[in-house]
């Protein structure tokens, strides 16, 4: 990294552990330097007993609130900075922490949204693939709305049947051929309605979903992340996606 930094990255990982290990490798690769100095210090909590985010917004499980607080918290005292999140549906639940953190929080959601904005030619429409949890809380449409692109979604037997079966593939160690089908296929679907860009938005899908097999651009939000982080720590700079 070509100018010193302060900055001490927080990761409020576990959900799950495999996206997490992803997102510190994607944040290692998109750090600048020659040697180990010139790397970011990060801590890394990740706690996969955090409950299921996707359930907890469907009425179906515990409120993961408590842990995603005990987990800021534990960041913080170990001297982190600023805390990423890279789980997609845990922003769900940032409003709840972010006045009780005492730390910045870069907004994941909040980034795509600002990095597709920024797309040229100009991105009208992106298609979405995530947890039904994330499509429930409208994550993506409320930051999306606000720079004027249309997001379109897998119907109700697409998203249950392909998305949610492939994240859970993911998160159970299986990354094969089937499970790349299943998201391509889904993909497919979304760039049928018009869909310049898919985002995949859930940490987990980038594990089974390599870019060469959607025909547009794959929107990879932990690596969007990743580079707001490092953006953060050589600038100085608060990123808009700060809350």
């Amino acid at each position: 990294m070509n100018t010193p930094t302060t900055e001490i990255i927080g990761i409020l990982g576990g959900m799950g552990p495999a996206a997490t290990a992803d997102f510190y490798a994607k944040l290692v690769a998109t750090t600048p330097g020659a040697s180990d100095q010139d790397h970011l210090r990060t801590v890394i909590w990740s706690d996969p007993t955090i409950p299921d985010r996707t359930r907890a917004l469907l009425g179906d499980g515990p409120d993961p609130t408590p842990w995603l607080l005990d987990g800021s918290r534990v960041l913080r005292e170990a001297g982190a900075t600023v805390i990423a999140i890279p789980c997609n549906t845990a922003h769900a639940f940032v409003p709840r922490i972010a006045d009780h953190v005492g730390l910045p929080i870069v907004h994941m959601i909040g980034e795509v949204a600002r990095h597709l904005s920024a797309v040229t030619p100009r991105l009208h429409t992106a298609g979405l693939l995530a947890t039904t949890g994330t499509v429930r809380a409208g994550l993506y449409q409320e930051w999306l709305d606000r720079f004027g692109i249309r997001l379109v979604l897998p119907d109700g037997a697409g998203q249950d049947q392909e998305v949610m079966t492939a994240i859970r593939a993911v998160k159970s160690g299986r990354r094969d051929g089937t499970t790349t089908a299943l998201l391509s296929r889904a993909a497919r679907r979304l760039t049928e309605q018009g869909a310049q860009a898919v985002i995949a938005g859930c940490t987990e899908i980038p594990l089974g979903l390599p870019e060469d097999a959607v025909d547009v651009p794959l929107i990879d939000p932990a690596l969007v992340l990743a580079r707001a982080l490092v953006r953060r720590a050589r600038t100085g700079a608060t990123t808009g996606g700060a809350v």
